[in-house]
C-alpha cells in the first residue's frame, strides 16, 4: 500500500483520474468502480475529458442511496452530471439503484450484472471519518462478514445509514470491492489521514476501509490532501 500526500483535493483527485486513466489505456473490455460524495467530482471532469475507447468501458458504482436517480443524494445523478460527459459519454453504465420497492429487491436485480463484471481494473473508493466505504458502516450488521473477498452476496442492501442522509442504501460487498487490479482511496482531512494513520499503525483497530488497506491481493493507493 502507498500513502501519497496532495497539495489539494484538486491535485489528488487528478491523480486518482491518472492512475485510472492508466488502467483503461490497454486494449480490451474494461470495467471500473466508480464512488459518489463531493470527493470524487474533479476526477471524474477529468477522465470525461481524456480521449479514451470509452465504448470499451463498463462502470458501476460502490454504492448507492435509496434515492430517485435524479435526487440531488443519489450517487447514479453525479456519475451522469459529471462522469458519463463527453468522451465518457460512450460508456455503459450499470445502476444499482433499480425501480424495485425495497433495497433488497434492487441489490438482488443489480448482482448478477455487477458480479460479471469482476474483477474490475479499478476500483475508487471514498472513506468517512469513521472508516467507512462504500455504504457499509462500523455499526452494520456483519460487516466483518460483508468485506471478505468471498462475501455473499456481491451487492447487499443496508437499512441504517450511520451518515446523512440517512436513507437506505445499496452497496457492493467485498467480493467486488477487493476484487481489481487497482484500488483508489481517494480522501481529505486531518480525520481521514488519523483514521489511515492509526489502521496501519494498530492491527486491532479494524474500521471497514481497514478491509481494502490491508489486503494484499490488489495494489492500493492512499491519495491524501488537506481539506480544501
Amino acid at each position: 500500500m502507498s500513502f501519497e500526500t496532495f497539495p489539494t483535493p484538486n491535485a489528488a483527485a487528478e491523480a486518482a483520474a491518472g492512475a485510472i486513466i492508466g488502467q483503461l489505456t490497454p486494449p480490451g473490455p474494461k470495467h471500473i468502480v466508480v464512488t459518489g460524495g463531493r470527493t470524487p467530482g474533479h476526477a471524474y471532469d477529468q477522465l470525461a475529458a481524456s480521449d479514451l475507447d470509452w465504448s470499451r468501458v463498463t462502470i458501476t458504482l460502490s454504492d448507492e442511496r435509496f434515492v430517485a436517480p435524479v435526487a440531488d443524494e443519489s450517487n447514479e445523478r453525479l456519475v451522469r452530471q459529471r462522469l458519463l460527459q463527453s468522451h465518457a459519454a460512450a460508456a455503459r453504465f450499470i445502476p444499482l439503484k433499480g425501480a424495485g420497492p425495497t433495497p433488497a429487491g434492487d441489490a438482488r436485480a443489480a448482482d448478477p450484472a455487477v458480479r460479471a463484471l469482476a474483477p474490475f481494473d479499478a476500483v475508487l473508493l471514498g472513506m468517512g471519518d469513521d472508516g467507512h466505504i462504500a455504504s457499509l458502516f462500523p455499526s452494520t450488521p456483519n460487516v466483518t462478514e460483508l468485506l471478505r473477498r468471498d462475501a455473499e452476496p456481491a451487492v447487499v442492501a443496508v437499512e441504517v445509514a450511520a451518515i446523512t442522509p440517512f436513507v437506505p442504501r445499496i452497496s457492493l460487498t467485498g467480493r467486488m470491492l477487493l476484487d481489481a487490479r487497482l484500488i483508489l482511496v481517494l480522501i481529505s482531512g486531518e480525520t481521514k489521514r488519523a483514521v489511515v494513520e492509526r489502521v496501519l499503525a494498530e492491527p486491532g483497530f479494524a474500521p471497514p476501509v481497514a478491509a481494502a488497506i490491508r489486503q494484499t491481493a490488489a495494489p492500493v493507493r492512499v491519495l491524501w490532501s488537506p481539506a480544501a
